[in-house]
C-alpha cells in the first residue's frame, strides 16, 4: 500500500514567500501611484483654474462683447474689472507669443512671500501666481520693475518655459513680450539680457540713486547676458524683468530683461 506524500517544507515556505513578495510589492505600487498622483494633482488642479481665468479676462478680437476698460490693440483683450472682482490685487497681464503658455494676470501684495503658493483665486497651490515685487510701482513707472513666477518641474506652467530664452535662437524669433495694464493699455518690451545669475547679485539692485548708476546698472546686465540684441538702453529707459529659478541650483535665477519700446 502506497503512503502519501508529505508536502514539502521547502516548497510550502517558497509559495508563502512569493505571495509576500508579491503582496509587498503591490502595496509598494499602490504607493507609489497615491504619491505620483499626489504630487501631479496641484499642477492638474492649478493649470484647470488658470484656465478659467484666462476664459473669464481674455477677450480676442472676434469676441463681440464689450470690455469697458480692455488693453491692447492687437485683437489681445484683457478685462481687467472681472480680475479686478476676483482678487483685487490684480495689476497686470503678462503674455508672450512664444512660449505661449506664459499668459498671466500679474498681482501684487504688501510681500513677496504671498503668492509662492497662491494662486490668482486664493487657493493653495504649488504653483503660486506670478507676481511683482512689493518694492515696485503698480503703473509700471520705474526704472526696473521686476516680475516672479515659478519654475515647475513639472507641467510647464507659469515660467517654466521662460528658460527658453536662454538661446540667441529663439530671442531672435521671439524679441518681445507685453505687459496690459488697467490704464496704460499696452506695453511692449523688448528684450535686451538674458542669463543665469546668482539671487544675490548685483543684477537684482532694484533701486539707483542718479542716473548714471542706472546706466551703469543696465550695463552689468547686457554683459552678463548670454547673447547681445540691439534693443537700445539707457538711463532714461523703463525696464522690466522677469525672474524664475533654474531648478538647479538653489541660489541660482534665470533673469530675462526686457525694455519697453512702445507705449
Amino acid at each position: 500500500m502506497n503512503k502519501k506524500k508529505k508536502p514539502k517544507k521547502n516548497g510550502l515556505f517558497g509559495e508563502i514567500l512569493s505571495t509576500t513578495v508579491l503582496i509587498v510589492s503591490i502595496c509598494v505600487l499602490v504607493i507609489s501611484i497615491y504619491q505620483l498622483v499626489m504630487m501631479l494633482a496641484p499642477y492638474y488642479s492649478g493649470g484647470k483654474e488658470y484656465d478659467k481665468v484666462k476664459k473669464m479676462a481674455i477677450r480676442d478680437k472676434d469676441d463681440t462683447d464689450k470690455v469697458d476698460n480692455d488693453a491692447g490693440d492687437d485683437g489681445f483683450k484683457v478685462d481687467f474689472d472681472a480680475l479686478l472682482k476676483m482678487n483685487p490685487d490684480t495689476v497686470a497681464w503678462l503674455r508672450f507669443d512664444e512660449p505661449s503658455v506664459i499668459s498671466y494676470p500679474v498681482v501684487k501684495s504688501a510681500d513677496n512671500e504671498e503668492y509662492l503658493t497662491k494662486t490668482f483665486s486664493a487657493n493653495d497651490n504649488k504653483l503660486g501666481t506670478i507676481f511683482m515685487d512689493m518694492r515696485s510701482s503698480s503703473d509700471f513707472s520705474d526704472q526696473n520693475t521686476f516680475i516672479y513666477g515659478h519654475n515647475l518641474q513639472v507641467g510647464g506652467e507659469m515660467f517654466s518655459q521662460l528658460n527658453d530664452y536662454a538661446s540667441e535662437d529663439f530671442y531672435k524669433e521671439h524679441p518681445y513680450f507685453y505687459i496690459y495694464t488697467p490704464n496704460k493699455g499696452r506695453l511692449t518690451y523688448q528684450i535686451f539680457a538674458a542669463a543665469v545669475v546668482n539671487d544675490q547679485s548685483e543684477n537684482y539692485k532694484i533701486e539707483y540713486s542718479t542716473e548714471p548708476e542706472f546706466a551703469d546698472y543696465l550695463e552689468m546686465c547686457k554683459n552678463s547676458s548670454n547673447y547681445q540684441t540691439d534693443a537700445k538702453v539707457d538711463s532714461s529707459s523703463k525696464i522690466v524683468s522677469l525672474s524664475t529659478c533654474t531648478n538647479v541650483n538653489e541660489e541660482d535665477r534665470f533673469l530675462l530683461q526686457g525694455v519697453l519700446v512702445e507705449n
